[in-house]
């Protein structure tokens, strides 16, 4: 590592070798060249520890278990010694400006957190696949933009939170407000992370700069499966316990149990209504054993603006739904 190094690349890996093989190749193209590759591996079988680049600086870690995304992402974190980190996913390809734009991004203010690239559906080039998430009264996140044209969304933003399947993070500021929930497993631990840091007062930008073709569900298989139901299930109640100050969760129950039947009739259509079910019985019994964010006074005001754009947000996902069956 050199002196001038100012950001290390963090991909977890689960048995997707040839997937990270075709993303470090990715990143051996950077127009920024002076950062760290590391890889954390959660026990792989398929031989991806192997992996290497001759032209990056490059630290393979492996772990003997998998620990999920949350626990070698904290590993990856653990090891970095410079002031911004990406985490990146191993089912990606990344255009030559990803980290030049993403590190540029962020460093325009120093209350900017995090930078989201703009992700982009793997077959379909021109389709997002998120390009930043919004977190709603309802206790629902929803990936901005999905399904729309990336023409749509080529502007700078600020966002509720960042994706962390492409982002850049500010080192200094993880270690005030956490590292990654680990209770999480994987799932929502993005928009868990983007929201402690709203409370502290910081900022989540999209940057439509940084590009980023996405396979998604590379892992766990298809969009909607028993696995991920359940996890997402169980991390949004894990959520709002966490965040909300007990005033603020009493204020939203009506909005969150009427986001939570919506959803359950939703998964029902799909057979997987007793496992979103499960989650959320889980979530609320395994809650506690989660790290809350302490109240604190210098906060309410962050707390007052977070509570109004959860509201706001409703409106601008059936507002964004409007408009885009207006243009079909």
């Amino acid at each position: 590592m050199t002196q001038t190094q100012q950001v290390t690349v963090i991909i977890p890996n689960y048995n997707g070798k040839e997937l990270l093989k075709n993303c470090i190749e990715t990143l051996e193209h950077q127009t920024y060249h002076d950062f760290k590759l590391l890889v954390v591996d959660n026990g792989s079988t398929d031989g991806s520890t192997k992996l290497c680049s001759d032209k990056l600086d490059f630290e393979m870690i492996a772990l003997a278990e998998n620990t999920g995304f949350c626990g070698a992402v904290n590993v990856g974190i653990k090891h970095t010694t410079t002031p911004y980190f990406i985490l990146l996913n191993n089912d990606t390809e990344v255009e030559p400006h990803f980290v030049e734009e993403l590190l540029s991004g962020i460093q325009k203010s120093d209350r900017i957190f995090s930078c989201g690239a703009q992700m982009l559906d793997f077959r379909r080039r021109e389709i997002i696949d998120n390009a930043g998430d919004w977190y709603t009264i309802l206790g629902w996140a929803v990936a901005r933009g999905k399904g729309k044209p990336a023409a749509d969304f080529e502007k700078e933003r600020d966002v509720f939170s960042c994706c962390g399947g492409a982002v850049i993070y500010r080192t200094d500021v993880v270690g005030k407000i956490g590292l990654f929930d680990e209770n999480h497993f994987a799932y929502l631990e993005d928009v868990d992370m983007g929201y402690r840091a709203r409370i502290y007062g910081y900022r989540n930008c999209y940057v439509p700069g940084a590009k980023v073709y996405h396979v998604g569900s590379a892992t766990t298989g298809t969009r909607y499966n028993e696995k991920k139901v359940f996890l997402a299930a169980r991390n949004s109640i894990f959520l709002i316990y966490k965040n909300m100050p007990l005033l603020q969760q009493l204020l939203n129950l009506p909005f969150v149990l009427t986001g939570i039947l919506i959803k359950w009739l939703f998964f029902l259509k799909k057979g997987l209504g007793s496992e979103y079910l499960r989650g959320i019985k889980e979530g609320i019994r395994g809650c506690k054993k989660c790290r809350k964010v302490p109240f604190r006074m210098l906060h309410l005001g962050n707390y007052i603006r977070i509570e109004l754009e959860l509201i706001c947000n409703v409106f601008r996902i059936i507002f964004a739904n409007f408009a885009h069956r207006k243009k079909k």
